[in-house]
């Protein structure tokens, strides 16, 4: 397999698990956003090391990650952006708001392609193009219809283009670039979490045991789908995963709608058949694309 069609498999992978995230978080309703983010970073710090020691045998040299300091600086970025549009993301997975969370991941692509054509140089086909258009016709008639900001959707897909964008520059692979990035905030994190058990304020510790697990559940759950979008940014073009990052929340949209029950209106109608109508066109394009033969020899 090439090195761009491997991107583009380890992309898709990434966001099918993504995509059907809201069935682990459906368990957590109403869940301490504070303590579910710190303890999903302690808590990824043992679980990434028993990766690395199964992968390699050896756990990370931390003079080695250190030396290079340009991937040691953007990854440490990355964490921070990731915390944001994660924080973002499981607020409204756990407060009955997965179409946000949809409407989020759906946004984020047209950021992801803006990145790839403006920081990378990328050019896109004329259905990449109408993708583009028609996402952010959807997203602004959805704006002037509510009259409001979808904050929760913003965040979430603003700072995950911008850690997809600082993945470019990082030369770990995948789990050691996953373990950086938690280590960095570890200290903090666990810091955080030894103040509220001592203050006997912590949700996840004062409830029974199965609650504290889906807490440290969170870690493993949402490390999988990060090592494989780690691999994808790394080989494949920016652009293609922007598109691809459709799968996550066209799954999404269906659990919301099918699944959950939620509320979905003529403005949503609108606004989402917007978005998919530009993913169509993309999608028809890749099917009636066909390689040129090559010339025929002369006799």
């Amino acid at each position: 397999m090439n090195p761009t069609r491997f991107g583009n498999v380890m992309a898709a992978i990434a966001f099918l698990l993504w995509g059907a995230m809201p069935l682990y978080y459906q368990f957590m309703p109403n869940a301490a956003m504070d303590e579910l983010l710190a303890l999903r970073i302690a808590a990824s710090v043992p679980f990434l090391l028993l990766m690395l020691q199964s992968r390699k045998g050896k756990t990370p040299n931390w003079k080695t990650l250190t030396a290079d300091k340009r991937s040691f600086g953007f990854s440490a970025l990355a964490s921070v952006m990731m915390c944001i549009s994660w924080s973002a993301f499981t607020w409204a997975m756990t407060n009955d708001r997965v179409l946000d969370a949809s409407l989020g991941f759906f946004i984020n692509p047209l950021l992801v392609i803006a990145l790839g054509v403006l920081a990378f140089k990328e050019t896109l086909t004329l259905g990449q193009k109408a993708a583009v258009v028609f996402g952010a016709l959807g997203l602004s008639y959805q704006i002037v219809q509510y009259g409001e900001v979808p904050v929760a959707a913003m965040l979430m897909a603003i700072f995950f283009a911008m850690y997809g964008w600082c993945k470019r520059y990082v030369n770990y692979d995948a789990i050691t670039s996953l373990f950086v990035e938690c280590i960095v905030l570890f200290p903090i994190a666990a810091m955080y979490m030894a103040y509220k058990i001592g203050a006997g304020t912590s949700v996840a510790v004062s409830g029974d045991f199965s609650t504290l697990l889906l807490y440290l559940g969170a870690a493993p759950i949402t490390l999988l789908p990060l090592f494989f979008f780690s691999e994808a940014v790394k080989h494949a073009k920016m652009s293609m995963v922007g598109l691809m990052q459709y799968i996550e929340p066209s799954l999404q949209f269906v659990l919301a709608v099918v699944l959950f029950g939620e509320a979905f209106d003529s403005i949503k109608t609108v606004s989402f058949g917007l978005i998919w109508f530009g993913l169509a066109i993309t999608i028809i394009e890749s099917l009636v694309t066909v390689r040129p033969k090559p010339d025929l020899p002369q006799h």
